[in-house]
């Protein structure tokens, strides 16, 4: 199963609005609770750039498979400011390549992560994306592991060649 998982937060390091780490089927974001909308979505647009570069997150775009390295289309999250009237303070929008989530300019972090989180699980749940994770390809029907609280497939792998003796 695939999660991207957003929280507000009053522990991160002074002067970071937002930190975002990996982990199979996992994207966890931290936000700075305090921060104001323009603060924290120019934050989560430099956050995301940094972590799509070094992570193997998949998007199954018509009949072709876009990554974060893709040449002409790199997958990329933007989040834009918006002046949104009715609905949830946050709004996803998804093209080749890219996921643009417009957040409301007045939006609180905990209003914006209460209305994001769901959004996302439903969004996910479209099975467009899937994670490559050490040899493993997770999507939102693989199971989730043991240790995480889920069930396990129960699939062994053997030693690869160079983990012989």
């Amino acid at each position: 199963m695939l999660r991207v998982v957003y929280e507000a937060a009053d522990d991160l390091q002074p002067g970071e609005l937002a930190r975002a780490e990996e982990d199979r089927g996992l994207i966890r974001i931290r936000v700075d609770r305090h921060a104001e909308a323009p603060a924290y979505t120019d934050a989560l647009n430099a956050e995301l750039d940094r972590l799509l570069r070094g992570i193997e997150w998949f998007q199954v775009w018509k009949d072709e498979i876009v990554s974060p390295r893709s040449a002409d289309t790199p997958v990329k999250v933007v989040f834009e400011l918006a002046t949104i009237i009715d609905g949830p303070p946050v709004q996803i929008r998804e093209r080749k390549g890219t996921v643009n989530i417009h957040v409301d300019a007045h939006a609180t972090v905990d209003e914006f992560v209460a209305a994001l989180n769901p959004a996302i699980e439903e969004f996910l749940a479209g099975a467009r994306w899937f994670q490559l994770w050490q040899g493993e390809i997770v999507d939102m029907a693989s199971p989730e592991r043991a240790h995480g609280g889920g069930p396990d497939a129960g699939v062994r792998r053997g030693p690869l060649v160079h983990e012989t003796p």
